[in-house]
């Protein structure tokens, strides 16, 4: 039995209109990539990334996708992502770009010019679960020092307290199922 290999692209797409977000689905996410990677890739790029190709999880309010491929051609996915300057939906245009977060593979690249920034290349979807909660720890850290209102950093900080508490139980849940053992 031969075991396909995956990566999982997590990415973030970036609009400044809040309808673009709100529109997405992920067969119409989906098929914009695929037409991009034919697009860019030609004939070649679609039949290779079309197996194994699937939108994995779709925030539709936070703008997060995570994207599997097959591990060979990961590469032809992720230098396609740049080219998506649009997001049509119900008729609807969008403009948008992916900021990519979070590849499966241990490299670390900038593309400036593309807007495209990989920070942390790991191979699972474990691990792209775990950067996502960083990640989000981090934003939710930087609202915190961009707040005006002392309404607001109360919020802000309840929730990052309540998220550091989960983290801490789970760990502690852990140890104590090791030490029972």
């Amino acid at each position: 039995m031969v075991r396909f290999k995956h990566r999982y692209l997590l990415c973030e797409l970036v609009s400044d209109d809040p309808r673009c977000r709100l529109s997405l689905d992920d067969r119409v996410l989906s098929s914009l990539v695929r037409d991009t990677i034919a697009r860019v890739h030609g004939t070649f790029g679609a039949a290779a990334c079309s197996i194994g190709f699937a939108v994995r999880y779709l925030n539709a309010y936070t703008g997060i996708v995570l994207l599997r491929c097959r591990k060979e051609f990961y590469q032809l996915v992720w230098s396609a992502l740049p080219f998506i300057t649009y997001l049509e939906n119900k008729g609807h245009r969008y403009p948008c770009f992916f900021n990519t977060l979070h590849v499966g593979v241990c490299k670390v690249e900038i593309f400036h010019k593309l807007l495209t920034t990989v920070t942390h290349m790991p191979g699972t979807i474990r691990t792209c679960q775990k950067f996502l909660i960083q990640y989000n720890r981090r934003q939710l850290l930087i609202l915190l020092q961009n707040c005006t209102d002392e309404g607001e950093r109360e919020a802000i900080q309840k929730s990052v307290t309540r998220s550091c508490l989960l983290e801490e139980e789970e760990e502690s849940g852990e140890e104590a199922a090791e030490a029972m053992e």
